[in-house]
């Protein structure tokens, strides 16, 4: 396979995926974040392991305070502590996160971070769009076409081939 990336099939391997996944969703947050001057992060999967970030990004999408925190962690079980306070609030709005601990975030699990993140993009961003009676997919194909519109060049249609030419 030319470059290793890539399967006979042309399509990315698996690995491939989540680095554009993880670049993504990293951009998604630090929109999130930079509205209240907080951030950049590099990679969500390395800078959410402390959990002040993730506290941080769920007060801003939750519209509410998490509480206290430990804002500098040192140690591992602080981190565990205040990644274990964002889960809980996670969960606390009834939304499934299975298979995800504290520890797994703390430990920077790329494919479980990238899940939950996915998840919290879907309850918290899609889920107001859904409620102009659009299903999640068609909420999020909208929500790329809106933050799209300003540049002619990008026309996105779907989630496969409108995003080969890299402009989307």
């Amino acid at each position: 396979m030319p470059g290793g990336n890539m399967r006979a099939n042309g399509r990315p391997a698996n690995n491939s995926w989540e680095a554009v996944q993880s670049k993504t969703f990293t951009k998604w947050v630090n929109a999130r974040l930079g509205e209240h001057s907080l951030g950049p992060l590099d990679d969500i999967c390395t800078d959410f392991s402390d959990g002040t970030a993730l506290i941080q990004l769920l007060e801003i999408i939750g519209d509410a305070s998490l509480g206290r925190f430990n804002r500098s962690p040192r140690m591992r079980i602080q981190k565990v502590e205040n990644v274990n306070l964002a889960l809980d609030f996670i969960r606390g709005r009834k939304i499934n996160l299975t298979n995800i601990g504290a520890e797994d975030i703390v430990d920077a699990n790329r494919k479980l971070i990238l899940g939950m993140i996915w998840i919290i993009i879907l309850r918290f961003t899609i889920e107001d769009i859904s409620e102009e009676g659009l299903s999640a997919m068609d909420g999020l194909l909208l929500w790329c076409q809106r933050k799209t519109a300003p540049y002619d060049d990008v026309r996105v249609r779907d989630f496969s081939y409108s995003w080969q030419d890299g402009l989307a």
